[in-house]
C-alpha cells in the first residue's frame, strides 16, 4: 500500500538523512492519511502532528499568484498591465524599466530583474552563522525589499529567459496593495484563505511578525555558508557544496523574522496545503481563464532540473516521464512541497522542520507515493 511505503520513506529519512522531523499527508481515493518520523522538538522529543503549523517558504508565491489572478478575474487589473502603470517610478535606475515589464513577467520569473538572493550583504547577514545571530530579528520594510531589487541592473530583456528572484513577487505584493487599497495579507485572506476554508492554521504573516500563532514544530537550520566563502562565487550549482557540514550544530530559528513577504511568508498545515494545492490543480478556486494562466508554464534555467514554472506553481518531471503539479518552497529551517497528479486524484504534502537533506527525503517519499523518483536532483 502507498501509505506503508510512505511511512517507510519517512522512517528512512529520519534515520539515514538525519532530518529533525519529516511529515507526509496523503490524499487519495481512500481518504487522507498522515505519517511522521523524527521530532517536532529536539529538546522535548515531541513528535510531529497534523495540526503543526510550518513555514511553506516560496510556496507562498502560489498564494500571491492566486490573489493577483483573482483580482484579474474581478477586472481590477490585467496580467498584461505594466509594472509602471501601478507602481510608477518604482522599477527604475540601473537600467531597470517598469514600462517594459508586465505583471505576467513578475509572476513567471521572466522579468529579467536580477536575482536578489545573491546580494553580498544579504548572504553575509542572513546565511552565515555570525551574520544570522546578529540579524535574525531584523524587520524589513517593503520599501527596503523593493530597493534591494533595484540595486543591480537587469540580467536580460523581459520575456527572453527565466530567472527565479523573490523581488518580482514583492513587486506583485505592492501592486496588490496599490490596486485594492488594502494590505497584502488582507487580500490573501479575502481571495484565497477564506474561500477555500483554510482556517485551521493558514495565514500570511506580516513582515514585523515573528514566530507562529498556533501549534507548530520548531525549526532548525544548518543553511549557513562556510566561513571565508566569498558570496560572489556562489551559484545555484555550487551553493550546497559551500554550506557547513553535518558536524555543525543546528540553530533553532523558530522565533526569527523572515523577509519573504509576498515572495513567501505564509504559514500553513499539511491538511490546508492539500486543500489549497488540489484547488490550484483542479481549478476550483480560479475561473477557467485564470486557471489556465496559472498553469501556462515556461522552461526554467539555473533553477531545479526537469521543471517548468507557471505563476507561483511548478511542474516536476519524474524519472518515468510522468509529471507532477507542485506548490514548493523552503525557508530558514523549513522545506515544504505539496505535489499532485494532474487530475488531482493523488496528492502528498511534505514538510521537514529542518533545512538539510530535505530534497533526498522528499524524493524518497515521492517515489513511495507516485511510483517513481524525480528525474534528477540538484
Amino acid at each position: 500500500m502507498i501509505r506503508d511505503k510512505v511511512q517507510e520513506a519517512l522512517d528512512w529519512s529520519a534515520a539515514e538523512l538525519g532530518v529533525a522531523g519529516v511529515v507526509a499527508h496523503v490524499q487519495d481515493e481512500d481518504g487522507a492519511w498522515f505519517g511522521s518520523a523524527g521530532v517536532a522538538d529536539m529538546e522535548t522529543g515531541r513528535r510531529r502532528e497534523p495540526a503543526d503549523q510550518f513555514h511553506i517558504g516560496s510556496g507562498g508565491k502560489a498564494y500571491t499568484s492566486a490573489t493577483v489572478l483573482q483580482l484579474a478575474a474581478e477586472g481590477r487589473l490585467s496580467l498584461d498591465d505594466t509594472v509602471e502603470r501601478w507602481l510608477p517610478g518604482v522599477v527604475s535606475g540601473n537600467g531597470n524599466d517598469g514600462s517594459k515589464i508586465t505583471i505576467r513577467n513578475l509572476l513567471n520569473h521572466t522579468s529579467g530583474l536580477w536575482v536578489v538572493g545573491w546580494d553580498r550583504d544579504l548572504v553575509l547577514n542572513f546565511h552565515t552563522r555570525a551574520g544570522f545571530a546578529k540579524h535574525r530579528h531584523y524587520v524589513w520594510t517593503v520599501e527596503e525589499l523593493l530597493a534591494l531589487q533595484m540595486s543591480q541592473p537587469p540580467i536580460f530583456e523581459p520575456g527572453e529567459s527565466f530567472a527565479y528572484t523573490n523581488g518580482t513577487y514583492h513587486l506583485a505584493g505592492a501592486i496588490i496593495e496599490k490596486v485594492t487599497g488594502r494590505t497584502f495579507e488582507e487580500e490573501v485572506e479575502r481571495t484565497v484563505i477564506q474561500p477555500l476554508g483554510l482556517t485551521t492554521g493558514t495565514y500570511a504573516r506580516p513582515l514585523p511578525e515573528a514566530g507562529f500563532r498556533g501549534q507548530h514544530a520548531r525549526l532548525y537550520s544548518r543553511m549557513f555558508i562556510k566561513d571565508g566563502v566569498d558570496p560572489a562565487i556562489l551559484t545555484t550549482e555550487n551553493y550546497q557544496s559551500h554550506l557547513q557540514g553535518p558536524e555543525t550544530d543546528p540553530v533553532d530559528v523558530s522565533d526569527s523574522t523572515f523577509f519573504g513577504w509576498a515572495a513567501g511568508n505564509v504559514l500553513s498545515t499539511t491538511g490546508d496545503m492539500l486543500r489549497f494545492t488540489r484547488a490550484m490543480i483542479e481549478g476550483t478556486l480560479l475561473p477557467p481563464a485564470q486557471h489556465r494562466e496559472m498553469w501556462t508554464t515556461v522552461p526554467t534555467r539555473d533553477w531545479l532540473p526537469n521543471t517548468r514554472y507557471g505563476t507561483g506553481v511548478s511542474q516536476w518531471t519524474l524519472a518515468d516521464g510522468g509529471v507532477l503539479h507542485a506548490v514548493a518552497g523552503m525557508a530558514t529551517g523549513s522545506a515544504a512541497i505539496t505535489m499532485g497528479t494532474p487530475d488531482g486524484r493523488l496528492l502528498v504534502s511534505m514538510n521537514t522542520n529542518s533545512d538539510w537533506n530535505w530534497l533526498p527525503a522528499f524524493n524518497r517519499i515521492i517515489e513511495a507515493a507516485f511510483g517513481s523518483p524525480l528525474a534528477k536532483l540538484l
